[in-house]
C-alpha cells in the first residue's frame, strides 16, 4: 500500500498544471480585436471556406447540403464572384480540404464522395486551416455547421482570435440545441465578428436562406448584404449581428 501511495503521489506530482492565462496579455489581445476595422465591400472575387461535421450525427444535414450548396453560387452572380474550399472532418483524425472551386457542380461532386463516419469534433483543425489559408489570400468567410463541440473551448477562443485578427469573420450555424456546442459557436462567431444561427433537423429552406446571405456578403461585404432583395428572417439576423 505505501508503494501503491509513493507511485500515486510521484504520478500527481509529474501531471502538468493547468495553464493560466496572463490577464495582462488578455486584455491586450481583446484590445487588437476590438481595433479591427468593419467589413468592407470585397473587390474581385471572393474567398468563402465552407466547413462542415461530417461525423455521423451530420448525415442528414449533409445531405440535405448537396442541393443548397448551389443556391450559394446563384445567388452571388449580380453581385461578383466567388470560390469556394470545402473542408470537412470525421472518422477518427480525418480533416480534409478541397481546392478553391468556383464551378458549383464541382463543388457537388466534391461533397457527393463523402460519407459521414462517427468521430469526435476537430473544429480546432477548421480554425487553423482557415487561419492559414487567409494567411495566404484573403478569405472573406468562414461557414461552419455542426451539431455538437467536443473540444476545449478556451482553446478554440484563442484560434478565434488569430483568425479574427486576419479579418475572417465566422459564420456558425448550430443544428439542434446542444447548450455546451451553442456556448462556443456563440464566441467564435463574436470574437471573429461573425455571426451565430441556430437551425432545426429538415430546415432546409432557413438554412439555404442563411448560406446564401454569407455568400453574398463573402462576395460583396456588408452593403450587398444590406441589397438583397426578398430579406428574410434570418438575413435580417445576419445584419443585425454584424451592425
Amino acid at each position: 500500500m505505501a508503494d501503491d501511495k509513493r507511485a500515486l503521489d510521484k504520478a500527481r506530482a509529474q501531471t502538468p498544471k493547468p495553464r493560466r492565462t496572463d490577464p495582462g496579455k488578455v486584455a491586450e489581445f481583446l484590445g487588437k480585436l476590438r481595433e479591427l476595422p468593419a467589413q468592407t465591400p470585397v473587390s474581385g472575387r471572393g474567398r468563402l471556406i465552407f466547413a462542415m461535421d461530417a461525423t455521423m450525427s451530420r448525415q442528414p444535414t449533409w445531405d440535405m447540403a448537396l442541393g443548397l450548396q448551389a443556391e450559394m453560387f446563384r445567388a452571388v452572380k449580380k453581385v461578383g464572384g466567388l470560390d469556394v474550399q470545402l473542408v470537412y472532418f470525421r472518422g477518427f483524425g480525418e480533416c480534409r480540404a478541397s481546392k478553391w472551386v468556383s464551378d458549383p457542380d464541382a463543388l457537388a461532386r466534391l461533397m457527393t464522395t463523402v460519407s459521414c463516419r462517427g468521430g469526435h469534433t476537430q473544429i480546432a483543425k477548421v480554425l487553423r486551416h482557415a487561419t492559414r489559408e487567409s494567411a495566404k489570400a484573403k478569405v472573406n468567410a468562414l461557414i461552419y455547421v455542426g451539431d455538437c463541440m467536443e473540444e476545449n473551448v478556451d482553446d478554440l477562443a484563442h484560434l478565434a482570435g488569430e483568425l479574427a485578427l486576419l479579418g475572417t469573420p465566422v459564420f456558425v450555424f448550430q443544428e439542434g440545441a446542444d447548450a455546451r456546442a451553442e456556448q462556443a459557436f456563440r464566441e467564435i462567431a463574436r470574437l471573429t465578428r461573425g455571426a451565430f444561427c441556430r437551425f432545426d433537423r429538415g430546415a432546409a429552406e432557413e438554412l439555404g436562406e442563411l448560406l446564401r446571405a454569407v455568400a453574398v456578403y463573402a462576395t460583396g461585404g456588408l452593403r450587398a448584404l444590406q441589397d438583397m432583395n426578398h430579406k428574410g428572417a434570418g438575413t435580417r439576423l445576419l445584419l443585425e449581428q454584424l451592425k
